[in-house]
């Protein structure tokens, strides 16, 4: 376990910050910063589309497609990873996740516009992509390609595995700690309730998110805002603490420990990579199903999924801890509290009824999560082996619920971390090889005559 955690803070620490930020603030110079340029046209061409009749060819509409991503984005990481990160990474580390939010939504814009350009139909009719698609279709160099898919795909499909052990052992902790029902009992319930849904096909996944996730995010924004509303003359403070604590950072484990900077921007960064994905190359994978005219159309939506995942929802979670002090609390810093510490944060407005709250939220957040990542991995397991390898690889995933929910944290987090570095490496490299591509469509849609953007903004 020591090894695993040693290798996992290297990789987490300056090799990822320097792959991260090199991937993102290169695409964000090559799509001209649209997402400070575009923002009110962005919003009107996925949120302000809602309800209204998708174009274009596909399996899903683009609404259940971004509440199939935001159903993997939206977890535990929100809830419990957030908390973790101001812990060990100090306050700062929420303005590290802002960071990688703003630069990231290039970066996760880009591939999904990837995905769903290099999109197929499998064997049943249903339209499928990802990085493992355009990695093997859209480089030049065919062995690079094949190389580069297969080792997304089987890192993926071996990554989701201590993925889900994560979002079920924070569930099961959570729900134990408030109604006192046993780990063992909790993932059994969730596994079975996750089989029903993920042998339904992208279809029932995309039904069940599109009424569970907006819901699910509006109930918990709205819980976390009563308590930021009551401490509204905090805001000033909080943010101020933040911003230094980013740049300066002191002791935040309370225990006179110094938090060096790159320790902060290291926790901020890995807590809101897993959070929203950016780079990671889930997200494409759901958005391919999508019923659309064009690649960035749809790749809109994957900045939505990022503005309600990190900005909203994480921001949150963060302003609740730190508002409410618990993080300051004599034993947060210790490994069995800190991750329980929104609940706690909760607790402290609403009493035992606010820990109630988060156990709910977190119930189906993980589900929900669990649900679509168990769709991803059965991707790849289809990609590398064919299609009956994907209901294989299903029930190791619904098996791997149980045994999470008890399963070690800290030992938990530490492989998710490491795998998903072996996940990350190969996409960046796709996406950087593959940006003339992603600069090519983004002119494609915003400069043909009398098409895409020129059209929208005529009508």
């Amino acid at each position: 376990m020591e090894t695993i955690t040693a290798i996992s803070d290297f990789l987490w620490g300056y090799p990822i910050i320097i792959a991260l930020l090199t991937a993102s603030v290169f695409l964000t110079f090559r799509l001209k910063f649209f997402q400070f340029r575009r923002p009110l046209y962005i919003f009107q061409q996925t949120i302000g589309q809602v309800g209204k009749k998708s174009k274009g060819k596909g399996t899903i509409t683009p609404f259940q497609t971004l509440t199939t991503a935001l159903s993997s984005t939206i977890g535990a990481a929100n809830i419990v990873g957030v908390p973790v990160a101001i812990m060990l990474g100090g306050p700062g580390a929420l303005f590290w996740m802002w960071v990688i939010a703003f630069l990231g939504m290039a970066l996760k814009f880009g591939e999904t516009a990837l995905g769903v350009h290099y999109r197929e139909k499998n064997a049943i009719g249903e339209y499928v992509g990802g990085p493992m698609y355009y990695m093997q279709k859209g480089i030049k160099w065919p062995k690079i390609g094949k190389f580069l898919a297969v080792w997304y795909a089987f890192f993926l499909m071996i990554e989701l595995i201590p993925s889900i052990m994560v979002q079920s052992n924070s569930v099961a902790s959570t729900v134990q700690t408030t109604f006192s029902l046993p780990p063992l009992i909790t993932g059994i319930i969730i596994a079975v309730l996750a089989g029903i849904v993920v042998f339904g096909g992208v279809r029932r996944i995309g039904q069940v998110t599109s009424y569970l996730v907006p819901i699910m995010a509006i109930f918990y924004i709205i819980i976390g805002s009563i308590i930021i509303l009551i401490n509204v003359d905090m805001v000033p403070q909080i943010l101020t603490l933040v911003i230094t604590e980013a740049f300066n950072p002191t002791a935040a484990l309370g225990g006179g420990a110094g938090v060096v900077l790159a320790e902060s921007i290291r926790w901020g960064f890995a807590r809101g990579i897993y959070s929203n994905e950016a780079g990671l190359g889930t997200s494409p994978i759901a958005h391919a199903a999508a019923k659309t005219d064009h690649p960035i159309r749809q790749a809109f939506w994957a900045v939505i999924q990022i503005m309600v995942d990190t900005l909203i929802i994480c921001t949150i979670t963060g302003l609740v801890i730190l508002m409410t002090g618990v993080w300051q609390h004599n034993d947060a810093h210790e490994d069995s509290v800190r991750e329980s510490l929104t609940a706690r944060a909760f607790e402290e407005t609403f009493g035992a009824f606010g820990s109630g709250l988060i156990a709910v939220a977190l119930i189906f957040f993980v589900f929900s999560t669990v649900t679509v990542v168990i769709f991803y991995g059965a991707r790849q397991a289809e990609f590398l082996f064919g299609l009956w390898a994907g209901s294989v690889i299903k029930m190791v995933y619904i098996i791997s619920i149980i045994i999470g929910a008890i399963g070690g944290a800290t030992f938990l987090w530490s492989l998710l971390d490491l795998t998903l570095f072996f996940v990350v490496l190969p996409n960046l490299i796709a996406v950087i090889i593959m940006s003339p591509k992603i600069v090519e469509l983004y002119n494609e849609f915003f400069h043909t005559e009398d098409k895409y953007y020129k059209k929208d903004t005529k009508e």
